[in-house]
């Protein structure tokens, strides 16, 4: 595993922060401590085993997958933990609105992937970079469990063309992936432990492998967003806001939940989910997790 980067007061270095925009990504990331990372899964599991069968509208693992932090507690929680938002704020300012987040969670010993894509493809946000992405361990993640890999530079590219597979095995709604060859020789491994977080931008080319180990990879994802990002395609889109102020209102607000799947927060995930469906569903040739 690489050395986590020294952080300054809990906040990125002005060296930290040039090569996030050079490289178009930046790791290993000690967020917070590994105890904390540990208790946060365990607290994770404890509600899949709560809710996995007790009759939510949707499957868990839709709720876990899209807009987490909508229904779920402990992803609004984490979302707007003041840790991980310090090290944000390097990047975005200090008026930060949380996108999305979600699981990313493979089972030990199986063969689910994330294709080589591009995250803002589909979202209508347009090729922003007030969008970054934190990649936070919940587990170790190596290249036996399938840890991410990132392109060095590739954000320096406009959106890229990319093919929907549906495929069964790949964890993205539509299974997109960018319709070029990507030279393993041009990837990074992106290794991390419990507690410790990447950040990427969302033209970052990215993807991961199946996981061969015995324990469960585990990543929560949020995609943070500063005020000046705007629907592009949709009629609505929403956002939380964690920090700052929003003086733009691009995006429509929401509150985190008061407990997990209430029902006003289901209510509110349907309506955010149908408005975003048809923005990222739109030119499919199938459905995927929103449909």
């Amino acid at each position: 595993m690489t050395t986590p980067l020294a952080l300054h007061n809990g906040s990125l270095s002005r060296d930290q922060v040039d090569r996030y925009w050079q490289e178009g990504f930046l790791f290993p990331i000690q967020a917070v401590p590994p105890a904390q990372a540990r208790e946060w899964r365990a607290e994770l599991e404890r509600l899949e085993a709560r809710w996995l069968d007790n009759g939510l509208p949707l499957p868990l693992n839709t709720y876990k997958r899209v807009n987490s932090n909508v229904v779920m507690a402990l992803s609004a929680r984490i979302s707007a933990d003041p840790r991980i938002l310090d090290v944000v704020q390097g990047i975005l300012g200090p008026d930060i609105l949380v996108y999305g987040a979600e699981y990313f969670i493979k089972e030990p010993q199986t063969p689910q992937i994330v294709s080589m894509h591009q995250d803002l493809t589909y979202w209508g946000l347009g090729a922003t970079s007030g969008m970054v992405t934190m990649w936070l361990a919940l587990s170790e993640v190596n290249r036996a469990s399938g840890c991410m890999d990132f392109v060095r530079a590739s954000h320096k590219n406009p959106i890229l063309p990319h093919e929907d597979t549906f495929d069964a095995n790949n964890l993205l709604s539509r299974g997109q992936e960018i319709a070029v060859d990507v030279d393993e020789a041009d990837k990074t491994a992106i290794e991390i432990s419990p507690g410790q977080i990447s950040l990427h931008h969302g033209l970052t080319i990215h993807g991961s492998g199946p996981n061969t180990s015995d324990d469960r990879r585990i990543g929560f994802v949020v995609r943070y967003v500063s005020p000046d990002v705007a629907q592009e395609v949709g009629d609505l889109d929403y956002a939380m806001l964690v920090r700052g102020r929003d003086r733009q209102r691009n995006l429509i607000h929401y509150a985190p939940p008061v407990q997990d799947f209430d029902p006003a927060s289901l209510a509110l995930y349907d309506e955010i989910r149908a408005a975003q469906a048809a923005i990222l569903m739109r030119g499919a040739r199938t459905k995927g997790i929103y449909g």
